[in-house]
């Protein structure tokens, strides 16, 4: 590909707007991810929980759906509400919800399962989240420039807020699993959101030469494929790169060598203790 080419497709991509198409690829994902959350049986019996508790189900949903927006006025002071007075938002990611729940026979639930349609909207919810992570990084550096801990962790968060907003959504209908915070076992689309918001300011810090709509449009790309990854084969590219750091900053070196230093010991006690003309087994 010419790089005028690349240049030009990534500068349409940058161009896209996220209303309505991206934005319903992520509330149809959202909606997914309550329906499917699996529920105490003492709240649902042997029905669906939406049947049994739709307005928990809805604003479950709703927060899912606005997480980015909720989260990220709670980090800078502003009403946790405010995302939701756009009303053509809450309308259509309510209109989304009623059908994934409601729909006869489960028609839009069984289509937006099927994997190649499933597919086409994770890839545009990729679009959708290195749009968002763009602009969070862009707004933090403006309101706290030279605080990069905080423009990160803010763009993480925009990346990534429906992950950390699981558990109040889940805690909203019936479900209480502080084991399974987000920031206590982070998944591959966190790691994915730090990494991209590391590279975004690494843009706009003029450490990277490349163009603007360039780096947005290889984010893209790398989301969609950790995603694809993920979604496929269950693959979490980022586990090599954490067992190393670990193994070499967070004490894997030291415990190797405290190991092997105690397994020497113990071998060579052993030999001064075994009668002579025996040689002991070896472990």
């Amino acid at each position: 590909m010419e790089w005028e080419t690349l240049l030009e497709t990534a500068a349409a991509v940058k161009r896209l707007k996220m209303f309505p198409y991206f934005d319903i690829a992520h509330y149809v994902l959202m909606c997914l991810a309550v329906k499917e959350d699996i529920y105490p049986t003492q709240f649902t019996g042997q029905k669906v929980f939406s049947r049994i508790h739709p307005l928990s189900c809805w604003f479950g949903s709703m927060l899912l759906c606005f997480a980015g927006g909720i989260l990220g006025n709670l980090l800078l002071g502003e009403p946790l509400l405010e995302p939701l007075k756009n009303e053509s938002n809450v309308l259509t990611a309510t209109a989304v919800w009623y059908l994934i729940n409601y729909a006869p026979f489960d028609c839009v639930y069984k289509l937006c399962k099927f994997t190649p349609v499933k597919l086409v909207i994770s890839l545009l919810h990729e679009i959708f989240r290195a749009n968002k992570v763009h602009y969070s990084i862009l707004f933090a550096l403006k309101n706290f420039p030279g605080s990069y801990l905080l423009v990160c962790a803010f763009g993480v968060l925009k990346g990534s807020a429906s992950l950390h907003m699981r558990i109040f959504q889940r805690l909203i209908c019936g479900i209480w699993q502080p084991s399974n915070v987000e920031i206590l076992k982070p998944t591959v689309i966190t790691k994915g959101s730090l990494v991209a918001s590391i590279l975004f300011i690494l843009k706009y810090k003029e450490y990277i030469e490349a163009p603007e709509e360039i780096v947005y449009f290889g984010v893209f790309v790398y989301f969609s494929i950790i995603r694809l990854l993920y979604m496929l084969f269950g693959v979490d590219p980022f586990v090599p790169f954490e067992k190393l750091i670990c193994f070499l900053f967070f004490g894997g070196l030291i415990d190797s060598i405290r190991k092997a230093i105690v397994k020497e010991e113990r071998t060579a006690a052993t030999g001064k203790n075994s009668p002579a003309g025996h040689r002991p087994k070896e472990e």
